[in-house]
């Protein structure tokens, strides 16, 4: 499985160096996960995270449409918590889980002057969880607890989509794919932007990814990019 992403990326950055342009991209994720049918955020906390990578851009129809494959480390996650802090019996976990994700967006551009453009658009993503901590703490009839420990990842491999190998209790799932969005401004040579992640792909290991829209991620992010 890692030697499948190590030569993704390196695919990817090969085909990064024949891109028009390209851009070296970070920012802040605030992250949540969804945990009701709807798909809505209930009692999960938002935290906040970061970004890094970089992006290409390869004309479809040159200055207005683009093809921008992405290779980024991101951090998502969130936090969740029962009871009160004050009263004997509370609970408070946190986890940041870290990916290495693959955007590929289709990207239109809109030209407001000789070098700035107004730019959206969408596209599917494919990530793998390489590491991660959950924290935890909170109170047992009074006595305090906290721990720490890195997250643990299923050995999925993502060819063999009717069985998922070393799935059990509190392990994530290895691998997550979905859907962003991305809007911004694009500059001469810096680029503004603002994206979001829906996440199509339950978090926990052995469970059904269509069956209800609970327990995937949620990633609102702002990036500033410099192009080279």
């Amino acid at each position: 499985m890692k030697m499948k992403m190590a030569a993704l990326g390196m695919a990817l950055t090969v085909a990064g160096l024949h891109a028009e342009a390209q851009q070296i991209r970070a920012g802040v994720n605030l992250a949540n996960v969804s945990i009701t049918d709807n798909g809505k955020v209930d009692d999960a906390k938002q935290i906040s995270s970061f970004q890094v990578g970089i992006i290409g851009d390869f004309p479809l129809v040159p200055k207005v449409l683009s093809l921008q494959p992405g290779l980024l480390f991101t951090g998502k996650g969130s936090e969740t918590s029962s009871g009160d802090p004050n009263s004997p019996t509370y609970y408070r976990a946190t986890s940041n889980p870290k990916y290495i994700e693959v955007p590929v967006n289709v990207v239109f551009k809109l030209p407001l002057g000789s070098s700035l453009k107004l730019f959206a658009g969408a596209g599917p993503y494919a990530a793998v969880g390489v590491g991660g901590k959950v924290t935890r703490e909170g109170k047992v009839l009074g006595a305090a607890f906290n721990s720490e420990k890195s997250i643990e990842f299923s050995n999925d491999d993502p060819t063999t989509t009717n069985y998922e190998e070393g799935a059990g209790y509190g392990i994530l799932r290895r691998f997550d794919y979905g859907l962003n969005g991305i809007a911004g401004l694009e500059g001469k040579s810096v680029v503004l932007g603002i994206g979001y992640g829906l996440g199509l792909a339950k978090l926990q290991s052995g469970s059904n990814s269509t069956a209800d829209n609970n327990d995937k991620h949620r990633v609102l992010s702002f990036t500033l990019g410099f192009k080279f």
